[in-house]
């Protein structure tokens, strides 16, 4: 199956999912998640999380536990003048909003809120699917490729990328292109994956 064939299948699975059992998975993967965290003190820890779009795992309950353990939770926005790239900006309850060009919720621009890559200890990613070996397809725009390469390049060595996932996201191969970087972790309801 071509990787354009792949992702619409599994996008439409986690759009046929029924609500409820998007939401009892988001709980499920934030309750691992904060398991998986615990070891870092919230005041000093900044965790880049994403809204839900399309279908993707839902992310109300892991922001709301990580604001309700003071760490710092911050957004990706698409980059105004780097095509193709994020900026990460601080996102508190009073955040005000707007809507890229997606149509996916981002904090509206603003310099001083802007959180350097460097200053994020966790980068959360939605995924469209994963395998077992920590390969992961995106929707495409390569937005995250791009930040993991400057992980994977050794240009953010603090950074830990984890995936967040339905368990029927799991597929058993992802075609691989030269520009894809693994996940050293995936978070589903069902299990912590380590690669």
């Amino acid at each position: 199956m071509t990787r354009q064939n792949l992702r619409r299948k599994l996008q439409q699975i986690r759009r046929n999912l029924p609500a409820e059992k998007q939401q009892m998975a988001a709980h499920e993967v934030a309750n691992r998640l904060l398991q998986r965290l615990s070891h870092l003190q919230p005041e000093q820890t900044t965790v880049a999380v994403y809204k839900s779009f399309d279908g993707e795992l839902p992310t109300a309950p892991v922001i709301e536990k990580l604001w309700q353990l003071g760490v710092n939770a911050v957004l990706p926005v698409l980059h105004p003048f780097a095509k193709g790239h994020l900026l990460f900006l601080r996102y508190t309850p009073d955040t005000p909003m707007t809507l890229n060009k997606y149509g996916i919720q981002e904090p509206e621009l603003n310099v001083q809120n802007v959180v350097p890559l460097s200053d994020i200890q966790v980068l959360l990613m939605p995924l469209v699917g994963f395998d077992s070996r920590g390969n992961r397809i995106g929707m495409g725009g390569g937005y995250y490729d791009r930040t993991l390469a400057q992980w994977h390049n050794g240009n953010r060595p603090n950074l830990f990328p984890i995936g967040l996932s339905y368990n029927q996201q799991q597929v058993e191969h992802i075609p691989v292109e030269s520009w894809d970087i693994p996940l050293p972790e995936v978070i589903t309801p069902a299990k912590h994956w380590r690669f």
